[in-house]
């Protein structure tokens, strides 16, 4: 099997150039050009979807070549399960949020059903959606519309508020001693010679993803990456990241020779979109680019499909965001199987209607159709009054951001307006992680927090390009504590 894996791998580099030097004819011929193709970019999207393809092609090209005709059945090579671990985090809490804990219960399904043993698979989620008072199902969660039950079986090791960063470090680094009375105590147990799958999948901004109460950054993730790299606490590992703005985290910040290969579901300058509205639910099940990677494991023989297969395929179809990767790339003509485990088992899924919607929207979307779908009066009036509060604390959260800055630019004076365009318009690319995480701490501390307050994560693009213009960070931090007073203030979405 691994010699066919050999072959496929080549047959598909072949195949790559073959198809690239098609659409290089095709684009640039003069008859084409006179045309008005509208972009380059629709070639390469034309070559991702093929590329996507031609994984099916080479597998029967390889059982040709092996001698198996089409009445002998290739088997797969077994993936032994005790070489793969997994970490599934949802970092958030409330039911509007319901669609990451719905995410992960689904990853948690695709890993056992195909072999991975539980013992194995390490989970965080709050646990407050399954039997909430909102859910008319208690004991149900579903990921896509009239889903099965993807809650059922699932084993929470650590929920409500043992859902921490400290937490999640401690089980990525196998620190059992630092999780002694914590949930189960589990920990990453791995080796040189394991595979480790971690999902991740919540709220995010340039540089962090959100937990319940706090905030993981990327140089903590970066850091700690680093230290199970040197302790060899893995021989490969996969990152699947469900946020905004998913892609900051891993940006000039995974060294290839760290065998990781991530996949993030937007750049570090965009929005990650949630799906599937549910009418019974009145909230999303869903989130675009997780839907994507996970009903396409539920439906594939992930034998055959590579990772690369499986990203040019959720890149694709994921076009509601910039579908990235990140880290060791070689890692891409290794089976999906490699990190999910394998079986026979496959999924025939009903087409379903998307209905995507920037995650920013969510909220004042669910209360809309709310609104929309009610004629009680009272009710009506309450939905009204909530839409109401959405919009006056975001106003709030965006003026409270302009007064930090006009103390920090001392109102704008000896400012051009190019300067002050690049200030408040421009979306920097975070480098200067020092300066961001401190100043972005000190925000979450003195003035909202991040973690409770969603909506503040759309406005940190400010931080980071006043860091990037060369602010001082301690200036930023006394303009906080001079303008800020609303700590106590939660539920900003």
């Amino acid at each position: 099997m691994k010699n066919l894996r050999k072959k496929g791998s080549l047959l598909n580099s072949h195949l790559h150039l073959l198809i690239s030097s098609v659409i290089c004819i095709f684009v640039f011929s003069p008859v084409v050009l006179s045309s008005g193709v509208r972009s380059i970019w629709n070639a390469v999207r034309i070559l991702d979807i093929a590329a996507a393809e031609s994984n099916k092609y080479t597998n029967e090209v390889a059982d040709f070549a092996s001698g198996s005709g089409s009445n002998e059945k290739l088997e797969p090579a077994p993936i032994d399960p005790k070489r793969i671990w997994a970490v599934l985090v949802a970092g958030s809490n409330e039911f509007y949020n319901y669609r990451h804990q719905a995410d992960v219960c689904h990853a948690y399904q695709i890993l056992t059903r195909n072999g991975v043993p539980p013992k194995q698979i390490i989970t965080m989620m709050y646990d407050d959606i399954a039997y909430s008072k909102e859910n008319p199902t208690p004991g149900v969660i579903i990921n896509r519309p009239n889903g099965t039950n993807v809650y059922e079986g699932v084993i929470i090791d650590y929920n409500g508020t043992d859902v921490t960063p400290e937490n999640f470090i401690k089980v990525l680094l196998g620190d059992q001693e630092g999780l002694k009375g914590v949930g189960s105590g589990k920990v990453l147990q791995s080796g040189p010679n394991d595979h480790v799958f971690i999902n991740f999948v919540d709220h995010g901004a340039p540089g962090l993803v959100g937990f319940p109460n706090d905030e993981l950054h990327a140089k903590e993730l970066e850091n700690t990456f680093k230290t199970m790299h040197l302790s060899k606490k893995y021989g490969k590992l996969v990152f699947y990241l469900e946020a905004c703005e998913s892609g900051s985290m891993f940006t000039n910040l995974l060294p290839a020779h760290w065998n990781i290969f991530a996949t993030t579901a937007a750049n570090g300058q965009e929005s990650s979109y949630a799906c599937y509205y549910d009418e019974a639910m009145e909230t999303y099940l869903g989130d675009v680019y997780s839907i994507k990677w996970m009903e396409n494991a539920d439906q594939s023989n992930l034998e055959q499909e590579t990772l690369q297969s499986q990203f040019l395929v959720v890149r694709n179809e994921t076009n509601t965001s910039h579908v990235m990767e990140f880290g060791d790339k070689s890692l891409r003509n290794l089976p999906v199987a490699d990190f999910l485990g394998y079986s026979e088992t496959r999924l025939t899924l009903p087409e379903v209607e998307l209905d995507a919607v920037d995650s920013v929207d969510v909220v004042p979307s669910i209360l809309q159709r709310k609104l929309a779908r009610t004629q009680n009066k009272e009710k009506r009036q309450e939905l009204k009054s909530q839409l109401k509060r959405l919009y006056k604390m975001r106003k709030l959260v965006t003026a409270q951001m302009m007064d930090i800055i006009e103390q920090v630019t001392g109102h704008g004076q000896n400012m051009t307006v190019e300067f002050q365009q690049d200030l408040l318009q421009s979306r920097h690319e975070l480098t200067n992680y020092d300066c961001y995480e401190r100043v972005t701490r000190h925000f979450s501390k003195q003035c909202f927090s991040i973690a409770k307050n969603p909506y503040v994560t759309r406005k940190l693009y400010l931080l980071v390009n006043m860091c990037e213009l060369g602010m001082d960070s301690q200036k930023i931090v006394n303009a906080m504590t001079n303008t800020c007073h609303h700590r106590g203030i939660v539920g900003i979405y």
